[in-house]
């Protein structure tokens, strides 16, 4: 559903770019009070088609369950847990969210969007196998990981990953793990089926089609922010009390625009991503997991190396990669001008800093553009040892722009994962940043609305997101009862049991 909107208009809610980020907070913020007004701008002709979308996005429903950077070896030996522990409790945030939307009738239909499916981890080096033993080790005393499996067993890892074991040389050694209650997450479903609930209620409009041009302090309530039809020309100016910037790698300029001071200092350093799609059912067939294995010396975290089976339309498909790259662009539909555009005067020495100290990934980066198809058919061999070239094809995915941002001692820094920026009164935010953002959608947009937006106060909002999501304010893998509840509940309501 698209529609016009008048020159000038006035809304409690502005949202920027149609992605799971916005349909999420949307969602979340008509169960706290279905009277607020909501109007959603996407410069596309579709929701979900930038990074939200399935072949876009990784679709792990990252639980920490087999991406090994999450849990860092230690300079002692120790492996660090606290990372995978948190971002398994968001997850778990999203699971109960999803839960109780579909126990109430507002989303239908989970198989279309969540599917049951194993996480585990793969490694073949001694020194490898010695890190995933204690990782193992490490996450299976918390109550979160209590169901994950280790095994040095050639013939009990072909059991569960046949495909992967055919050809291989076995006197290597090697070792895995298996979380046999993982998921696949077809995030672009999921938006189209929140924004599809969402826009139910009058109160609740799309505008597709149309780009903000600028957003500016108003003295009539918060924020105008001016928007441009991009069929017909004609401009608006949507005056909001609250706006969420939450349109992936085009978030940045935006927030720029806005000229808040928390939002002074922050770059973008773009990276983009390629898979390796396979084309044969025969092959397809052999294989139900998603294996992570353990990421190039040098490479972003996101660049992860991982053979996922994932479920598109009711499809099961097969991707190897990602494959990294570089790009000017922010968006996989943006400009090669994007990160020049993004340059001022306060990120400009954040920016240079931090290009200077990460020249190998930019090397490392630039090395995987140049990649042959003989190059990209070894790295899958490592995963699938008789793999042929001629069953797999070469997809493109979805943008990636990681977090510059200025440092006291450092110039600039250049981060990992999400970070959510705001202005003071809570009238307007930001979502900057990647990996595991779609997973943990949820959990985002709880911390957002606790710290307190100007719709929605936190006193109000804190009893009904207890009612939500049971597990909101607590430590899950403190609470056994509860954790035992709210997984027996998930598991029953999204068919993933």
């Amino acid at each position: 559903m698209t529609v016009e909107i008048a020159p000038r208009e006035q809304v409690d809610i502005v949202l920027i770019g149609a992605g799971i980020m916005s349909a999420t907070l949307g969602t979340l913020l008509r169960q706290l009070d279905p009277s607020l007004s909501i109007l959603c701008f996407e410069s596309l002709d579709r929701v979900a088609a930038e990074s939200s979308d399935a072949w876009n996005n990784a679709g792990t429903g990252h639980a920490a369950f087999c991406e090994l950077n999450y849990t860092p070896q230690k300079p002692d030996g120790s492996v660090g847990i606290a990372k995978a522990v948190q971002i398994n409790q968001q997850f778990q945030e999203s699971l109960q969210f999803w839960t109780y939307l579909v126990e109430q009738g507002k989303l239908d239909k989970p198989q279309d969007f969540i599917t049951r499916v194993p996480h585990m981890s793969f490694v073949t080096t001694d020194k490898s196998v010695s890190f995933l033993r204690k990782r193992y080790e490490a996450l299976s005393k918390n109550p979160l990981f209590r169901e994950m499996e280790y095994t040095e067993d050639k013939a009990k890892i072909a059991e569960w990953v046949p495909l992967m074991m055919k050809g291989r040389d076995m006197s290597r050694s090697m070792a895995a793990t298996r979380v046999e209650h993982g998921t696949d997450v077809d995030f672009g479903a999921l938006t189209r089926k929140l924004f599809a609930y969402l826009l139910t209620r009058k109160q609740a409009r799309l505008c597709l089609r149309h780009r903000v041009t600028d957003i500016r302090r108003s003295k009539e309530c918060r924020w105008d922010v001016n928007v441009k039809s991009l069929v017909t020309g004609r401009e608006s100016t949507v005056c909001a009390k609250f706006v969420f910037i939450g349109a992936g790698g085009g978030a940045l300029p935006l927030l720029q625009d806005a000229g808040i001071e928390e939002g002074k200092g922050y770059g973008g350093f773009p990276v983009s991503g390629q898979w390796l799609r396979c084309t044969n059912p025969e092959v397809v067939a052999q294989h139900s997991a998603k294996v992570y294995g353990k990421a190039s010396v040098g490479a972003p975290p996101m660049s992860v190396p991982h053979l996922d089976m994932r479920m598109t339309n009711g499809k099961k498909e097969l991707l190897f990669g990602p494959y990294a790259g570089f790009t000017t662009k922010y968006l996989k539909h943006g400009s090669y001008l994007d990160m020049i555009k993004s340059v001022r005067p306060s990120n400009i020495l954040p920016m240079i800093k931090a290009g200077l100290d990460n020249l190998d990934l930019t090397k490392y980066l630039i090395k995987e553009v140049l990649q042959s198809p003989g190059d990209r058919l070894k790295s899958l061999r490592k995963f699938v040892p008789d793999a042929k070239l001629e069953d797999w094809e070469l997809a493109i995915a979805g943008q990636r722009v990681q977090i510059i941002k200025s440092h006291p001692s450092k110039g600039g820094v250049l981060e990992f994962g999400t970070e959510v920026i705001r202005d003071a009164e809570g009238s307007i935010a930001a979502l900057l940043g990647a990996s595991p953002g779609a997973s943990t959608a949820v959990s985002i947009m709880l911390g957002m609305v606790e710290k307190g937006i100007t719709v929605m106060s936190p006193e109000k909002a804190r009893e009904k997101l207890a009612e939500i999501i049971p597990s909101f304010g607590k430590q899950l893998d403190q609470e056994l009862d509860l954790l035992d509840a709210v997984t027996a509940r998930s598991r029953a309501a999204l068919g993933i049991g």
